[in-house]
């Protein structure tokens, strides 16, 4: 237990930041830099990435539009995710890694019709040798690097949207094989970057954090995080851009129970431009293979 706090400690202390230029890949281990993919995490410890979309209706298969806010629809499905390895003891991404290990191994399969609630569920997977090691999936979703039609070239969507709501149902055979799941939205705007990171530590205590952008740490919220195994887990996650560019992390919803945070902090500089949606899944002490599927993953933009 003593090893694995002060590990746990570390890992929440490292910040890495993802630079993509095409199809050059660079890892950057330091605070302060922009990025479409922020990472921090294993173990129990956490990975930012920011969401967002247009006020107007997002474009694409994958969006509808309404009066107030638009919606990207079974995120799950669509193209666009990119999965990246953290190792310890840095957690930043893993440039030489591939997805067949063997230190970190991993895979998404789209199209799995048991179990799903919608007959399309896709399958993610983590395994390896290294013991805490996680993995990382992105989706870039508006601005720079965006794969579903929102490039935002003219820069005007991104700026008005401030309400971000993370949508999903997961499951899994065995979840208590996980360390962590990790679900973030980020948002790159204005010359901030504004990273909602939230993390369900299971096999690190049974309980959300929520990521401290400034500190660069995780930070324990109270609130217990039980998901079932063998069965769909609803969770629903809302933050809010305030006027002044800072962090409101408002609510947690899982199974239908909604625990409020109102916690809200600074948000940090960065020069990247768009939002994203992370999901991670953390290696446990043992590097243990599991498998989570995750289906209806919406993502509300306004």
């Amino acid at each position: 237990m003593l090893r694995f706090l002060r590990d746990y400690q570390m890992k929440k202390n490292i910040f890495s930041a993802i630079l993509v230029c095409g199809a050059l890949l660079i890892c950057i281990a330091c605070a302060g830099v922009s990025s479409p993919t922020a990472s921090t995490d294993n173990s129990g410890t956490s990975s930012g990435t920011s969401g967002d979309s247009s006020s107007g209706g997002s474009s694409g298969g994958s969006g509808s539009g309404g009066s107030s806010h638009s919606t990207f629809n079974n995120l799950h499905s669509q193209d666009g995710w990119t999965g990246y390895a953290l190792l310890p003891p840095s957690y930043a991404i893993c440039v030489s890694c591939v997805s067949t290990g063997p230190e970190d191994t991993w895979s998404m399969t789209q199209n799995v019709r048991v179990p799903s609630q919608t007959g399309n569920s896709a399958k993610f997977e983590i395994g390896g040798t290294t013991p805490y090691s996680d993995v990382l999936w992105n989706q870039h979703l508006i601005g720079d690097l965006s794969s579903q039609g929102l490039p935002d070239a003219g820069r005007s969507l991104n700026p008005s949207l401030h309400n971000f709501t993370y949508d999903v149902n997961f499951y899994g055979d065995n979840l208590e094989t996980s360390q962590a799941l990790e679900f973030d939205v980020n948002q790159f705007v204005n010359g901030r970057s504004l990273i909602w990171g939230h993390e369900c530590r299971i096999g690190g205590g049974h309980e959300w954090d929520i990521w401290d952008n400034v500190a660069q740490k995780w930070h324990a919220t109270g609130i217990a995080c039980n998901p079932a195994s063998k069965a769909w887990n609803h969770l629903v996650i809302q933050v809010q851009r305030t006027s002044s560019d800072q962090l409101l992390f408002q609510s947690i919803t899982l199974n239908g129970t909604t625990n409020i945070l109102n916690y809200s902090e600074p948000s940090t500089t960065s020069d990247w431009y768009g939002v994203t949606i992370n999901y991670q899944m953390d290696g446990n002490y043992t590097q243990q293979s599991y498998a989570v599927y995750l289906d209806k993953l919406n993502f509300r933009y306004w």
